[in-house]
């Protein structure tokens, strides 16, 4: 085979392969709001194609089963939430101006994307029984852990004071509070404190 042949070849099995990954992007993506509404245990595959654009047949044939649909949902939407705090940490000038911009972007998502972090607690709870999801779920929370921790270490930085937890720590300290928020929003109880919550965990995990 010549060299251009082969280039050829190279050429249109990329295509092949980035067509493949688009459309289940595509799919994924169509299948969030269904598994976002519904959770995991009452959503079948069947369900989400019913719900959807895509046929039952498609979905099988991009995804083998609900589990990986799942996952790769949950991955995709990860890829955005892991970044959501970068751009306020970078611009942030005082201690002062990140503790408010972390806490009013907390309980910013808390109220427009309650339904995606729900369905990532599910995911994340299915795990501690199902070790079909265990290695996605944990690298996914290292990645989240390390969000909260990028936010904790510059604040620390800002405030000229050193942290005084881990980032597991710190991590569990904001993820439960984030999670009982999320749960009393959903329950349509008072509205989220996390505004004034927020900022009393970062003066605990800093120390002054």
């Amino acid at each position: 085979m010549t060299e251009a042949k082969e280039r050829t070849r190279e050429r249109i099995s990329r295509r092949g392969v980035d067509k493949f990954t688009e459309r289940r992007a595509q799919l994924a993506e169509s299948a969030l709001q269904t598994l976002a509404e519904l959770g995991y245990a009452r959503t079948s595959l069947r369900e989400i194609a019913q719900n959807s654009d895509f046929s039952h047949g498609v979905l099988h044939y991009y995804f083998a089963d609900k589990v990986e649909l799942l996952t790769h949902c949950v991955r995709q939407f990860e890829e955005v939430c892991v970044t959501r705090y970068d751009e306020l940490v970078a611009r942030a000038r005082t201690a002062e101006e990140l503790e408010h911009d972390f806490a009013a972007a907390m309980a910013g998502t808390l109220r427009t994307d309650a339904k995606m972090h729900r369905l990532w607690y599910d995911l994340r709870n299915q795990s501690l029984f199902d070790e079909s999801f265990r290695a996605d779920v944990l690298e996914i929370d290292r990645r989240r852990e390390e969000m909260i921790w990028h936010v904790v270490s510059r604040y620390a930085e800002l405030a000229s004071l050193p942290v005084n937890v881990s980032a597991p720590v710190a991590y569990a300290l904001f993820d439960g509070l984030f999670q009982q928020a999320l749960l009393h929003h959903l329950a349509g109880s008072a509205a989220s404190s996390l505004e004034q919550d927020v900022p009393a965990v970062l003066a605990r995990v800093v120390t002054r």
